[in-house]
């Protein structure tokens, strides 16, 4: 008959009161992890002890037990219970439940410290943040639960926020299926539905990186930086019932709108409102748009306006913010770092100086019933109003002579003062239409031509600061037209035909008003504009008195005003409009200036986008750049991708790089011999070369002017 196995027994326990325990050195952590032995302390005062210690019997020398109590798994334990005792918190012979091994045991001290650790099975992370979660739903807040278990606020609402991602997606999780980055990601939406599309699109795909999930569950939605939600204010839109998402896990530059349609109403509503108090004025017309295009106050007048003088309760305010100003900057300037509200209030300060210091102007009340302004929203999100612009329809009319011989209205009774009465006309609009991209191909195709005319527009005002900022490349430009129209083709019957024009852009690309070289360019023309007299007259004496460096500043503004570098397509037929041949020459020239300026567009600012580039071309020249830039590995990480995708990847991919599409570049005029140009007004770029034999076709525009 076999022999029945022994039944396991297990050690005894009861309390031990905590004056007869001691440490043992049989303990094998030496090393601090986890929360502190003061956070395990508080721990244990609130909700007492959950866990009991293992002890062993203390012997003497020959093996007798002494009464005391060796500690060899528990350890952590006991530090916090004697932390309680030194605060006066626990007594000393307070009862502690213990686990008692055998004097006997086979296993020695150290194993059983060891075996504590090691068979203790770390809970997964989903099951705290159901935890989290669990104990929000029973009342206790976030800041109950940080302090509860000592951690940050923060930590606590992340937590939340994964345990409210799709459970579908959290049972994926549980089973592996994704990683926390990749879980972390799908906080910044709160659609479930939305969130599992795109977890269907991305898990079986080579691009399921977590910053392409964010990307795909925010595209349908406006960043809170956009100038329209800092316009409108993110808690205004809450109040109107949007949803602002956050991201609790990265920097999200204040989250994203998820109502595009709502916010958008909100800003007609608000820009609406602001025309209305404008119009009140007395204006004859208010136009209003989100943004207009850069030049559209270039063909009307502008009236000369007043700056009020500041009253004294304004001087007052305005003493008391410099005086605050300055305190706070001494007391914090050898601070390493300044207080968040401090800097913050700061800031307040600065922009209250400002709005002071910027006096508003007073216009005469005839002009103003004939002028009009502008309603629009600045590139840092607050309201930009344009007064007192007079359209040439609105002018007032020259003044006749022998008017007396004349009769006006024959026959009709008009009442003079009917036009004073008119209400304003408000227009809401004046954004440009996006036009709609072609058809997606494959293969290399030429640029299209709207793309390369916007692409040059940039470039024409990047060159006009760069020639601004050059005198002697102005003087050289200018002395160039002037010799060829002196010993050339002479086209002119004046003793001098030198004028500088304005070139106006026929087609330009969303927000060029916010560029650098157009801020530039229009601080710069604001500037002179103030410095310079009206009358003709005192214009000359005045002008005749600038020193020499003010004089070529001057000359190499004006100048910078007649630069144009844009692309247009070319009439073959002479039949008024620039000939393919002077395209050709014009692009080249740009090219010279550009290359003796030292221009780099990447430098000007100028950076590929969804929006400017992208969005605009073709998969093939798409991915072409990104070879360029990042090379054929990143090109292949999108070359699977649909082409909004690849393109808004491209964007990503090429933030920081400084690539530039062929417009932009220019050529290269060091490539001849000798270290001489080589002379490419011949022919076009390859990115316009559309029909590769116009090139050899006679200029017909210059024969029909040479037979005239």
């Amino acid at each position: 008959m076999a022999k029945a196995e022994p039944k396991i027994t297990l050690s005894s326990s009861r309390d031990i009161p905590f004056n007869k325990l001691v440490l043992s050195q049989a303990n094998v952590r030496r090393v601090k992890a986890d929360i502190s032995i003061e956070e395990l302390a508080e721990d244990i005062a609130r909700r007492s002890l959950l866990q009991g210690l293992t002890v062993r019997p203390q012997l003497d020398d020959n093996g007798n037990e002494t009464g005391m109590y060796e500690v060899p798994a528990g350890g952590r334990r006991y530090r916090a219970l004697q932390l309680l005792v030194k605060q006066k918190r626990l007594a000393k012979t307070a009862a502690v439940p213990c686990v008692i091994r055998d004097t006997d045991a086979t296993t020695l001290a150290e194993e059983d410290s060891l075996a504590e650790n090691v068979q203790r099975a770390p809970l997964h992370p989903l099951d705290q943040f159901r935890a989290f979660q669990t104990l929000r739903e029973k009342g206790l807040g976030e800041e109950e639960i940080a302090a509860t278990f000592f951690i940050g606020v923060n930590v606590v609402r992340q937590r939340l926020r994964l345990a409210g991602v799709s459970e579908k997606l959290l049972e994926i999780y549980a089973d592996d299926g994704m990683s926390l980055e990749q879980l972390m990601a799908f906080t910044v939406s709160i659609d479930h539905a939305r969130q599992e599309e795109v977890w269907a699109t991305v898990a079986d795909s080579y691009n399921d990186a977590p910053h392409q999930i964010r990307r795909m569950l925010t595209e349908r939605t406006v960043r809170a930086s956009d100038k329209r939600a800092r316009f409108v204010g993110l808690e205004a839109c809450q109040t109107a019932g949007g949803v602002v998402l956050r991201d609790l896990f990265e920097a999200d530059d204040g989250g994203w709108l998820q109502d595009a349609a709502l916010l958008d109403r909100l800003v007609a509503g608000k820009l609406k409102a602001a025309a209305e108090s404008v119009a009140a004025e007395g204006w004859k017309w208010i136009e209003v748009a989100v943004d207009f295009p850069y030049g559209h106050t270039r063909a009307l007048r502008e009236l000369d306006g007043v700056e009020t003088e500041m009253t004294a309760k304004e001087k007052k305010a305005l003493q008391a913010l410099n005086t605050e100003q300055a305190k706070l900057e001494a007391e914090y300037q050898d601070a390493e770092e300044v207080p968040d509200d401090v800097d913050r209030r700061l800031g307040e300060i600065q922009e209250a100086i400002e709005a002071l210091e910027e006096r508003p102007l007073t216009y005469d009340a005839d002009e103003v019933k004939r002028a009009g302004a502008f309603v629009s929203i600045g590139a840092d999100g607050r309201l930009r109003v344009e007064r007192g612009f007079v359209r040439l329809e609105d002018e007032a009319p020259e003044p006749v002579e022998n008017c007396d011989e004349i009769e006006f209205n024959a026959g009709n009774d008009v009442d003079p003062g009917a036009a004073a009465v008119q209400p304003t006309v408000i227009t809401l609009g004046g954004k440009p239409a996006q036009v709609d991209d072609e058809e997606e191909e494959d293969g290399i195709k030429p640029l299209p031509e709207r793309l390369v005319t916007e692409l040059t527009v940039y470039r024409t005002l990047a060159l006009r600061d760069a020639v601004a900022g050059n005198p002697h490349i102005a003087m050289t430009v200018l002395l160039y037209k002037l010799v060829r129209d002196t010993f050339r083709v002479r086209t002119s019957t004046s003793c001098l035909d030198a004028s500088v024009r304005e070139v106006y852009f026929p087609a330009q690309p969303d927000g060029l008003n916010d560029s650098a070289a157009a801020k530039a360019v229009e601080d710069r023309h604001a500037g002179w504009k103030r410095d310079l007299p009206d009358d003709d007259d005192a214009l000359w004496d005045w002008l005749n008195a600038l020193d020499e460096a003010s004089r070529m500043a001057l000359l190499a503004h004006c100048v910078s005003y007649g630069i144009n570098a844009l692309y247009e397509r070319g009439d073959r037929y002479g039949s008024g409009a620039l000939s393919p041949h002077g395209v050709r020459q014009r692009i080249a020239e740009a090219d010279r200036l550009a290359h003796a300026l030292g221009l780099d567009m990447a430098e000007a600012g100028w950076r590929p986008t969804v929006a400017n580039y992208f969005g605009r071309v073709s998969k093939a020249r798409i991915l072409e750049a990104v070879r360029e830039a990042k090379g054929e590995p990143a090109a292949q990480l999108i070359d699977h991708l649909k082409k909004p995708d690849m393109a808004k990847e491209a964007e990503r991919l090429l933030a920081d790089s400084d690539w530039l599409p062929e417009p932009l570049r220019g050529l290269d005029l060091d490539a001849g011999a000798d270290g001489e140009p080589t002379d490419d007004t011949g022919k076009l770029p390859a990115f316009l070369n559309e029909d590769a034999d116009e090139a050899d076709e006679p200029d017909l525009q210059t024969t029909v002017l040479a037979a005239e």
